[in-house]
Formats: structure tokens, C-alpha cells, sequence
């Protein structure tokens, strides 16, 4: 059977959970006697091959080099097109993510293969996947199957369970080297600030939305997301109206996330931002219109004023977590 390709995705030398979920679900895939072998591409990045391997990976493919220390398009485009050719690989899985979105195509066409992007489920038969997406801004869900050899699809981050991980697997690691030449350059990065937790990897979110009247009133959502652990999400009505910046953005035009416990405080509930979140585990709607979209998606409704819910759960979480240390 042809083997299953997955690209790793990194940063600053530390593997994101997306590629691991990944190297999870192509193991659960390939089953005991199937074939999974992962790409790693970027500088000083071979020490990671033994994580990929205690998750699944049977063979890591390793382009580490100076040059590709930053991420562009084209060289990773033609590393992952160089390993799925040569190992005729039958499936690449790739990470749903914001790099993923943009070289996932780029592969796709260079290799002549069909892509299903966003999967929320994937099942094989004989090596031949069959993939479950959302359309329609998550109303409806489409069944796709593949045409050609190799099937490429990328996956929706906290969708796909991570396997346990098993340090004692060790993975066959193969150096190569690509043509990292490319005709757009990065010359600086800029960062945000640092100790934020990455939206679309967070177990928690508290989303804030207009419901909280001014920017003035922001610092409720971050109080509870501190006191929960959580990340920091935002509805696009305050994103727009200059609250918060763009990357807190939660929906169609923003992020779209899968948590384990997703908390909407004031969002009425667009058929935008619930493109972006209805595939959470459990959602907690905090709005006081009775009527507002979002408690039709929601598991956990509280009817009432953000002002005063928000702080009392705040408070709950904080005495929460102080019972238990």
C-alpha cells in the first residue's frame, strides 16, 4: 500500500499540535501494517524527527537548511512535492492552518492532485480516502472521494484526536536538500506580543463580541480567558469597529477554531462567526437577547448581562483553581 505523507509544520523549532493531529489520524489511517512518513522543513529542525516518530511517523524527511529558516511558498511547495513524488505516496495530509491554506494549493497544482480542504473526517477503504468538509459556511457538509493516485487534504486543527505518543518508536530520518530560491523574500518579522495562546490550537476560548457596548469592556473576556487558561477570540463587528486587532478574529473572514469548550459573550451569533467556531466541542452562549442566533448552536445558554455573568464566572474559575493547588 502506498504510503501516507504528512507535512509538519514548525515554529521556532517547536512542532505545532496540527501536525501532530495530523501524523495521529495518517497513523489511524494506515493501520498496523501501513506506511506513514512525515516532512520537516526549515532550520535547525532535525532534533524534532524523534516527536514525529513517537506519534506515528515511520520515516521523517528531513530539508534543513539556513535558507529556509523562513517560511516562503516555493521552496516548502517543492519539498513536499519532491518526497510525495518519490516515495508515490497515495495520500498528503496537511495542517488546516494559515501556512497550510497557502501552500496546500500550491502543491495540489504542481502535482496535478485533488485537494479536499477543511476535512473534519477522514475513512479509508483500500488506501482510498473518503473525506467529510463543511460548505455554506458550515449549514451543509459534503462526502468527497479522490480521482488519481494521490489523494491531498487538509485537515481542521482540534478536530483530529492526538494518538498517545510512544517514545520508544524511533523513526528511519532522511536528510534532503531543496531548492529554497523564491521570488518573494521576508525581511522581518514581526510578532505579537508573546505568552498569547494560539486561537486555532486552544482547548479554551472566550470570545467577545458587541454585546460588551465598548472596548473599554474587553478586559471582562481577558479576565475569564486568564482565569480559564483560555485563548482570546473576537466577533468580526468589534474587530472592524477597532476594539481588538485582526488576529483575535474569530469566523469566516477570521479564524476558524474547534476547542474543547467554546465561550460566546455577547455575540449574537452571525452566520460568519459561526461558520468559524460551530464545530467546537461544547459551546457556551452569554448573550441577553433571548432570540440571538448563537443559542441555536450553543450546548449552554445563559440568558442575562455579560456585565455581571462574566465577573462571577471569573471569580468562580479563580476559586476553582486555587482549590485545587
Amino acid at each position: 500500500m502506498a504510503p501516507i505523507i504528512t507535512f509538519a509544520e514548525q515554529r521556532d523549532g517547536k512542532l505545532r499540535r496540527p501536525s501532530l493531529e495530523a501524523v495521529s489520524e495518517a497513523r489511524r489511517l494506515a493501520g498496523p501494517g501501513g506506511r506513514v512518513e512525515s516532512i520537516l522543513v526549515g532550520s535547525g529542525v532535525a532534533g524534532l524527527a524523534q516527536e514525529l516518530a513517537s506519534y506515528g511517523a515511520d520515516a521523517v524527511h528531513v530539508f534543513d537548511q539556513p535558507e529556509l529558516a523562513h517560511y516562503a511558498t516555493e521552496p516548502v511547495a517543492r519539498a513536499i512535492a519532491q518526497v510525495a513524488t518519490e516515495t508515490k505516496a497515495g495520500a498528503l495530509l496537511i495542517p488546516f492552518t494559515a501556512l497550510g491554506k497557502d501552500v496546500a494549493p500550491r502543491v495540489s497544482a504542481k502535482l496535478g492532485a485533488g485537494l479536499a480542504s477543511d476535512c473534519v473526517s477522514l475513512s479509508s477503504d483500500g488506501g482510498r480516502l473518503t473525506a467529510r468538509r463543511p460548505l455554506y459556511a458550515g449549514k451543509a457538509f459534503a462526502t468527497v472521494k479522490f480521482e488519481g493516485d494521490l489523494q491531498i487534504a487538509t485537515l481542521r486543527s482540534n478536530v483530529f484526536p492526538l494518538a498517545a505518543p510512544d517514545a520508544s518508536r524511533k523513526a528511519e530520518v532522511v536528510s534532503r536538500t531543496v531548492d529554497a530560491a523564491s521570488r518573494a523574500k521576508v525581511v522581518e518579522v514581526k510578532a505579537t506580543a508573546s505568552g498569547k495562546i494560539e486561537l486555532t490550537e486552544a482547548q479554551i476560548i472566550v470570545s467577545g463580541g458587541r454585546g460588551l457596548k465598548g472596548p473599554e469592556n474587553f478586559h471582562l473576556v481577558e479576565g475569564l480567558a486568564s482565569a480559564l487558561g483560555a485563548a482570546v477570540g473576537a466577533s468580526r463587528a468589534i474587530v472592524d469597529a477597532g476594539w481588538v486587532d485582526h488576529h483575535y478574529q474569530v469566523g469566516q473572514t477570521g479564524k476558524t477554531v474547534s476547542p474543547s469548550l467554546y465561550v460566546a459573550a455577547g455575540i449574537s451569533g452571525a452566520i460568519q462567526h459561526l461558520a468559524g467556531m460551530s464545530s467546537s466541542k461544547v459551546i457556551v452562549a452569554i448573550n441577553k437577547d433571548a432570540d440571538a442566533p448563537i443559542f441555536k448552536v450553543a450546548n449552554y445558554g445563559l440568558l442575562g448581562d455579560v456585565f455581571e455573568i462574566l465577573p462571577k464566572l471569573t471569580e468562580a474559575a479563580k476559586a476553582h483553581v486555587s482549590a485545587k493547588s
